[in-house]
Order: C-alpha cells, then structure tokens, then sequence
C-alpha cells in the first residue's frame, strides 16, 4: 500500500476515539512497526493532534475536534456506504470495480470494533440480483464519459421491432436505471428531436469529437416517464375501470407502475382507474390474469368479455 494511504488509514483507525497501540497499527496494516513509528511522527509533524500515552495501557488517539472533521465517517455512515455498495451491484453499476477498492479501503481504515459491527449489518441484509447476459459495462462506461463531457456518441442501435441495426448520432443527456434495465436519454439528430435508449440493445458505440450543449430546463427524468406513461389527453374516451377484491390484491395492483399512475380511487375493497381504450384491451387483460379469483371486474362488462378471448386464445396455444 503507497505511503499516504496507510497514513490514511492510520487516521481512520485512530479516529475511533479508541486508544490503538503500534503493535495493532503494525497488524492491520501489515507494515513494519518502526514504520508505525515514523508515520505517527509525520502525522505529528503535519499537524495531527495525535495524543501518545505510554506505559503498559498506552497508545494513540486523537483530539475530539479533530475526529469530528468532514474527513471521517461514522459508523453509522459506514454501514450505509456498505449498504449502498450491496445496491449497486444488484442494479449492474459499471463501476464496480472501483467500488470495491472504496469499500476495500474503507475496510482497511477501520477498527476492530467498527468492521465487527458493519459485518454484523453486511449479515442482516441481502439483494436478491437478476442475471444480466449482456455485458453493458464498457458502454456505460463510454456513456457516462459522453454525458458527462457533452460529447456526442455514435451508436448501432436495435430496436425490438426491426430485423437490423442502424446507425444514430445522439447527444446523451443522462443515464436513466428504471426496473433493471438502464437507459440513456438524449437528443437523437436522426430523428430531431428527443429520445431514449435502452443500453442493452446499443451494439456499438463510439465517442466522436462533437461537442453539444445540454438544454437546461430539460428534464430526463420528465421526458421518460411521460414517454412511459402518457397523459391521457382525450377527456371524452376515458373509461373506468372499477376493480373489487381483497385488500392484498389491490394494493399489489395499485402499486403495479403502469396501473398506478391511472389511479382515481381506493377503499379497502375497491379501486377505480381512469384509463383510454386502447390502454384498458391491450395491456390490462395480461396484468390482471395472475390475479385469478382474487379480483373482479365491476366495469367495464366488455372488459370481462375481453379476459375472456385472451384465456381462449391461451387455452387454444397450449393445446395444440
């Protein structure tokens, strides 16, 4: 470890307010004890108020008002960056790998007590992570880069419905995580206008030399979830659609972020959405299907009849 970083680490030790001998600086750290010695003396020389007691029950601490600098984390603090770093891996954060020379520092720059009590918290919580098949990494990397310089970026996008890719030159705005998948948000010149991108179907990307000017009053997050889930505009065909069930079954759908967003009314049986007709018979029959016998449709009746047609047709599928 270079020499500042187990002066570092040092400081964090000794912040604790515990006393800690050379000899347990010299363990944790695995360095020379008369290495201890001489970095306890440069700290000194540098302004640390480090405290040295001798004798048998001797050691190093610190001044209170200087423990209770910025520099340091509580444990409280600690744990949570711990904590944060479980997250990240679930969501498929592409910086991983410096993370984990954080937390492996931090790690280093603990006392016995502290990391006893952090992995005592690291045990208590576990995310559950899906498998991700498309390593997205280097493009998040080269897309972060992008947003974060205004660079424009070259990209061989595939779209769901189309047979090929083709070529886009996008000035990406922000990288948007939303229900495991990422997404980049930006200004598309093939298209003029704004779009979004899901990163796991960019096959290639190159950063260019173009250099753009992000719009200020526009927000990505605004523009995405408008574009996910559109404002009913036309007042006049708005259909109810009134669900009964019990209260498990409702808050799951009430919850559900599609159906959530059209959300009118709730009671402990009963919950009223406000929807467009093509919404209510193309999409809403697949949500409510796993529900089975633990809700029922109240209104529209043509809406049973639509549930209907789409467990014949499944019933027809599966039999053939």
């Amino acid at each position: 470890m270079p020499k500042i970083d187990n002066m570092l680490a040092i400081l964090w030790m000794l912040s604790s307010g515990e006393k800690v001998t050379a000899q347990q600086i010299s363990e944790k750290l695995e360095i020379n004890i008369r290495t201890v010695y001489r970095y306890i003396d440069t700290l000194s020389t540098s302004g640390v108020p480090i405290i040295s007691d001798t004798g048998h029950y001797g050691g190093y601490t610190l001044l209170n008002s200087f423990i209770e600098a910025p520099l340091f984390f509580d444990l409280d603090e600690q744990i949570s960056l711990f904590h944060a770093a479980v997250f990240a891996e679930e969501a498929g954060y592409y910086g991983g790998e410096a993370l984990n020379r954080a937390i492996s520092k931090l790690s280093k720059y603990t006392n016995q007590e502290q990391e006893t009590k952090i992995n005592q918290h690291l045990s208590s919580l576990e995310v559950m992570s899906q498998l991700i098949f498309f390593p997205m990494e280097p493009l998040l990397k080269e897309l972060e880069r992008a947003v974060a310089d205004g660079y424009s970026v070259k990209i061989s996008y595939n779209k769901s419905d189309e047979e090929q890719s083709n070529y886009r030159l996008i000035d990406p705005y922000r990288i948007i995580y939303w229900n495991h998948k990422w997404y980049v948000i930006g200004f598309c010149h093939l298209r003029n206008d704004f779009r979004s991108f899901r990163v796991d179907r960019i096959e290639s990307l190159m950063l260019t030399e173009n250099k753009f000017n992000r719009p200020e009053n526009f927000s990505a997050r605004d523009f995405f979830m408008k574009n996910l889930l559109p404002t009913i505009e036309d007042k006049q065909g708005i259909i109810s659609l009134v669900i009964n069930g019990n209260a498990r079954a409702l808050g799951d759908i009430c919850q559900h972020w599609f159906l959530g967003h059209y959300l009118q009314e709730r009671t402990s049986n009963q919950a009223v959405f406000f929807l467009e007709k093509d919404m209510l018979y193309t999409y809403v029959p697949y949500l409510l299907l796993p529900y089975g016998k633990s809700i029922q449709i109240v209104e529209p009746i043509s809406l049973k009849k639509r549930l209907t047609e789409v467990l014949s047709d499944l019933i027809k599928f599966h039999q053939i």
